[in-house]
C-alpha cells in the first residue's frame, strides 16, 4: 500500500510559511522572473508542500520561490502528515526526481507552436524554454549537391529555384560556372520570396 500523506489543503498568506532550514535550492534572478511571468499569465495552478510543526505554523518543504513572490497573497497549501526526516527525504529528492525526465522535443514544438499568450515576460519564457531544447523557428535548408565546374560539353545545366536556400550560398558555384566557355546561366527567382526586391 502506497501511504496517503495528505492532511488537507488549506489556504495561508505566503509570508507566513516558514521557510525549511535545509532548503538546498538557490533561486536565480532569472528563475524568479520565469515564476513571476506563470503566475501573471496563467495564476496559481500548483500547490506549496508543508508540514505542521509543534506549534501550528507551516514549515515549507516545496514552493520556497513562489511563496516569496506573493507577500501576504493566500496560496493553497497542502499540509503533509511528515515527521523532520521524512520531511527531509522529499527536500532532498522532490525536484531531482522531476528533473529527470527527458523531453519529447517534437511533442513540445507543437504544444508551444499552438500556446497563445497574453504578456511578453511568458512570452520570453516560452521562448526560453524552446531555445533550451534546441527548437528554432528557422526552417531547415535543403542541403547542397555539389556542382561540378567544368560541365561536359553540350551538356545544359538547370539550376532548380528552392525557397529556402540564398543565393549567396552558391553564389560561388555560379561564378565560376559563368567562367565555363559557352556556358548560359539563367537564374530567375520568386521576388515574393525574399526581403530585398533588389537582390
Amino acid at each position: 500500500m502506497i501511504r496517503d500523506r495528505i492532511k488537507r489543503l488549506v489556504r495561508v498568506p505566503a509570508n507566513e510559511l516558514q521557510a525549511h532550514p535545509n532548503n538546498w535550492r538557490k533561486h536565480s534572478d532569472a528563475q524568479l522572473t520565469a515564476i513571476r511571468a506563470a503566475l501573471n499569465e496563467i495564476g496559481f495552478a500548483g500547490v506549496e508542500l508543508a508540514r505542521e510543526l509543534p506549534d501550528g505554523t507551516l514549515q515549507l518543504i516545496d514552493g520556497h520561490a513562489r511563496a516569496s513572490l506573493c507577500g501576504d497573497s493566500a496560496i493553497p497549501v497542502l499540509v503533509l502528515d511528515l515527521d523532520e526526516n521524512e520531511a527531509d527525504k522529499l527536500l532532498a529528492t522532490y525536484d531531482p526526481i522531476g528533473a529527470m525526465a527527458g523531453a519529447n522535443t517534437d511533442t513540445l514544438k507543437f504544444l508551444t507552436d499552438e500556446i497563445e499568450t497574453q504578456l511578453s515576460e511568458f512570452d520570453s519564457l516560452i521562448a526560453k524554454i524552446r531555445t533550451d531544447h534546441g527548437i528554432t523557428d528557422e526552417e531547415p535548408q535543403t542541403p547542397l549537391r555539389d556542382i561540378p565546374i567544368k560541365p561536359l560539353p553540350n551538356t545544359t545545366w538547370v539550376l532548380l529555384g528552392i525557397p529556402t536556400i540564398r543565393y549567396g550560398e552558391i553564389a560561388a558555384t555560379i561564378d565560376e560556372l559563368c567562367k565555363v566557355p559557352d556556358m548560359f546561366v539563367e537564374m530567375t527567382c520568386n521576388h515574393d520570396d525574399i526581403e530585398d526586391q533588389n537582390a
